[in-house]
This record gives structure tokens, C-alpha cells and sequence, in this order.
């Protein structure tokens, strides 16, 4: 094969936790009779609360063929590279296994809001119910480096908090906000869906939706934008740039010698799938790859009935931009190369194109 598919999950080949029917046909048709697959196939997914093992482990159980870690990318995945952040002490916010994910990928000292949040239950006064009876003596001073978004939290109110406190103290939280302490920290963010979808008729709040809080709040303390070192997931560069370093290597795993000449995106959002695959096309010109291509479903976020989005400036009756803030408008990166009606047509559309004959 001289293609490779990137494969989004959410809306493409599951609903929440209920498979789309078309997932399992489509896979069939990806592996020989020995459960091999044909072409180089890598999951890209935005969500990271969990190890690349369980979400292979889910993935295999779910499509009946054998998937490996090394074919998983979550969100997180390319925190791998940061290596500068490895051996600081880091504060991590999300939800699953956290110190688990957070060790996996190479971080000594990870602390998460909860283990925060006891060292100083003072900070978290939002809900009544678990405000402390006594006044608790202040602990040893401990300072935290940088913040490490994975994704969206359970209490809201209390990451919201405890994360803010830890950038306007410089890490030392507890102690009274620092007025000149600008730039902050550094913040690596997984994630920036605004939205994703589930089982739901509409989509659900995503860790982007999170991020707009995080955002505004510390804009409307400090009046400065909340700055990110670096943001990762869909449709971030990084993120198409380390899915095409697992294609590839598959495709050397496997003796392939043919070169990989296009990577096929098949995802469910214009906002991140979509986008994503078209911004690094456009980046491509400098990679190994020849060609990202986007291919859409309508088995997910995307509803064939809506418009593409146009900036809030120009129209606020028709349907907003809902990519990341610091990622630019261009109408051009939200139109998909295909539009099809599912994961199963996606992989029928591509062996067509490709003259590919399993």
C-alpha cells in the first residue's frame, strides 16, 4: 500500500460507549484472514483519559480485529516529546487514571487537583458541603512548575479554581495572588474539542469548552490572555506530525517498502478532523507525505444540514467558529476532500481511489 488511514473514534466508529454499525464491516475489509492488517491504520483520537493500551484493548474488543497500542494516538500521546518537562514537579487536571497516563509518558512528579486540593482544602470554597470544618494549619511550602491539561474534569468549579491559584501564584498555591508574575507558568493543553458526541441528540461539552472557561476567567482577573506552551490533539501540526511517524512506522514493521504517499483523515468534526487534516496537508510540503486528505462522516458531530462556520464578526446568525482561539478562521481548511455517510464508505471511497485491491 502506498496510503495509510488515520481513524478518528468518537463519531465515527462509536456513539459514547454503543458501536456505529458500520465500524465492523468496514474493519473486515482492512485485515487479511489472519487478522493482519492490509494497510497502515493509526487511531487519532482526542481523548486521553485513559492508557493507549485500554483504548486498544476497547478498540479490538469493539471492531473484532487485533489492535495495538502502537496503532493508538490519544491526545496526550505527544507529551512523549517534552522531555524538558519530565523531571518537574506538574500539576495534572482530567479525568481516568491520571498519574498512571502521566507517568506512562515519562512525567517523575505528577499532582493532581484532588491530591492538591487536600494539601490545601482551603482553596475549595465553591461547594459548601466540602469546605473544611477546622481551619488546617499550613502545610510544608511545595511548588509546581507547570500545568498539564489532559482533559475536561469531573468538578469544574474546583480544577477551575486550583488551576487558576497555581498561575497567579507562580506554583505556589495558598499564597496570596502575585500581581507581576506575568508570563505565567507554562500550561500544555490536550484537547481543545469544543464539543464532541455521545449517545445524545446533541453534542456535549468538551475539554474545549473547559479551556473558554479557563481562559476568560484569568483574562477578566488579570486582564492578559491565559498563554499555552503548547497545545495538542486535533487539529494541532504535532499531533498529525506524530500520527504520521506511527504510520510509517507500521508500514517499516511490516516490510512495506512502497512509500506512503497519502495519509487518508476519516473523521466526524470540520472542527478538528477536518481541519486538522487540511492544515497539515498545507504543512506538507516539508514532511515525507505527499497528501493528507479529509474524509467526513455523518455518523457523528457533523450534520450535513449545516453551513460551514463564518467568524463571529461577519455573522451572528449563522453558525460560529468553534476551532480553538489561537487557531486562525480560514473557510478553506474546513472543506472536506469527501463527504460520505460513514466509516464503512470512507474505506470503500479510498481502496476506489487508490485502485487498491484487497
Amino acid at each position: 500500500p502506498s496510503f495509510g488511514f488515520l481513524f478518528d473514534i468518537d463519531g465515527v466508529l462509536v456513539r459514547g460507549k454503543t458501536p456505529i454499525p458500520a465500524a465492523k464491516t468496514a474493519f473486515q475489509k482492512l485485515v487479511n484472514s489472519q487478522g493482519q492488517f492490509l494497510v497502515p491504520v493509526v487511531f487519532v483520537t482526542n481523548a486521553g483519559n485513559c492508557l493507549r493500551q485500554k483504548k486498544a484493548d476497547q478498540l479490538s474488543h469493539l471492531l473484532g480485529v487485533p489492535i495495538s497500542q502502537d496503532q493508538v494516538m490519544m491526545s496526550h500521546s505527544p507529551l512523549q516529546m517534552f522531555k524538558h518537562y519530565h523531571e518537574k514537579c506538574v500539576l495534572v487536571s482530567g479525568q481516568g487514571p491520571l498519574l498512571d497516563i502521566a507517568q506512562d509518558l515519562g512525567f517523575c512528579q505528577p499532582i493532581t487537583i484532588d491530591t492538591l486540593r487536600e494539601k490545601r482544602p482551603l482553596l475549595d470554597a465553591v461547594d459548601h458541603d466540602r469546605r473544611p470544618n477546622l481551619l488546617h494549619s499550613q502545610e510544608q511550602l511545595f511548588s509546581l512548575s507547570t500545568v498539564v491539561l489532559f482533559g475536561e474534569p469531573v468538578r469544574w468549579e474546583t480544577s477551575l479554581q486550583l488551576i487558576i491559584d497555581v498561575l497567579l501564584t507562580s506554583g505556589y498555591p495558598g499564597n496570596p495572588y502575585e500581581k507581576e508574575n506575568y508570563p505565567h507558568i507554562p500550561v500544555l493543553a490536550c484537547n481543545m474539542d469544543l464539543m464532541w458526541v455521545a449517545e445524545a441528540q446533541s453534542p456535549r461539552f468538551g475539554h474545549g469548552t473547559f479551556m473558554v472557561c479557563l481562559e476568560n476567567i484569568y483574562k477578566k482577573i488579570t486582564g492578559k490572555e491565559l498563554k499555552y506552551e503548547a497545545l495538542m490533539g486535533k487539529p494541532s501540526r504535532l499531533t498529525y506530525q506524530y500520527a504520521e511517524h506511527l504510520i510509517r512506522a507500521q508500514a517499516l514493521q511490516r516490510s512495506w517498502e512502497q512509500p506512503i504517499q497519502t495519509l487518508y483523515a476519516v473523521g466526524d468534526n470540520l472542527m478538528t478532523d477536518v481541519y486538522g487534516a487540511n492544515l497539515w496537508e498545507n504543512e506538507l510540503a516539508s514532511a515525507a507525505a505527499a497528501h493528507c486528505r479529509s474524509v467526513l462522516v455523518c455518523t457523528g458531530v457533523y450534520n450535513p444540514r449545516t453551513e460551514v462556520p463564518l467568524p463571529t464578526r461577519d455573522s451572528v446568525t449563522q453558525t460560529v467558529f468553534h476551532g480553538h482561539r489561537d487557531f486562525r478562521f480560514d473557510p478553506g481548511l474546513v472543506e472536506p476532500d469527501h463527504i460520505v455517510p460513514d466509516v464503512d464508505a470512507a474505506v470503500d471511497l479510498v481502496f476506489q481511489l487508490e485502485n487498491f485491491a484487497p
